[in-house]
């Protein structure tokens, strides 16, 4: 399985942008999707997943009420709504994938089995 992101770019202090993802080349059975973001210098964090079984969502303390995941099952996409973005939400996101995420909360980083590549978000002050 492919993960192709696309979205990113440079936008204002309170700005937003819609970040996407898109899986190709195989199936995912029944799957959990999830954003993560890396700055400079920092460690990669879970920003937000959503379980495809049910549209359960969990996001970080640091988006939560400002970012919105979504999932298109027809389409394999899946979204990230990100509304008053700060400088601080500077980063490279990057989409992942957990194959089979039947009865599962929210996936740990390790638990993912696919990542697609990065795509850059800079939130000018």
């Amino acid at each position: 399985v492919q993960l192709q992101a696309s979205g990113g770019g440079l936008v204002q202090t309170g700005g937003s942008l819609r970040l996407s993802c898109t899986a190709s080349g195989g199936t995912l059975d029944d799957p959990a999707m999830g954003w993560f973001r890396q700055a400079p210098g920092k460690d990669r964090e879970r920003v937000a997943c959503i379980l495809g079984s049910d549209g359960t969502t969990y996001y970080s303390d640091s988006v939560k009420g400002r970012f919105s995941i979504s999932i298109d099952n027809a389409k394999n996409t899946v979204y990230l709504q990100m509304n008053s973005l700060k400088p601080e939400d500077t980063a490279i996101y990057y989409c992942a994938a957990v194959g089979w995420a039947t009865g599962w909360g929210n996936p740990e980083q390790h638990d993912y089995d696919f990542w697609g590549q990065g795509t850059q978000v800079t939130v000018s002050s």
